[in-house]
């Protein structure tokens, strides 16, 4: 899912570079924490959040086959 998450994140900014992803795994749920160079938030968040939401919605739909519940943080 990480690597999912870093490919999407590398597609919509300027900085490709400076793309990072955490994956903390727990019990029940994965978070990963996307980290972007400050310039290029905006562009991952989107206008009025459709692509955060579009990410979280494909992460949603892959969480089927891992039974865990996936978390999407981005962290500044």
């Amino acid at each position: 899912m990480k690597e999912l998450v870093e490919e999407i994140a590398r597609a919509l900014v300027d900085d490709p570079e400076q793309v990072s992803a955490n994956e903390i795994v727990s019990q029940q749920s994965i978070v990963i924490e996307l980290g972007v160079a400050k310039s290029d938030l905006g562009k991952i968040i989107g206008r009025k959040g459709q692509n955060v939401q579009a990410i979280r919605t494909i992460l949603n739909a892959a969480s089927g086959k891992t039974k865990k519940r996936i978390i999407l943080e981005l962290l500044e």
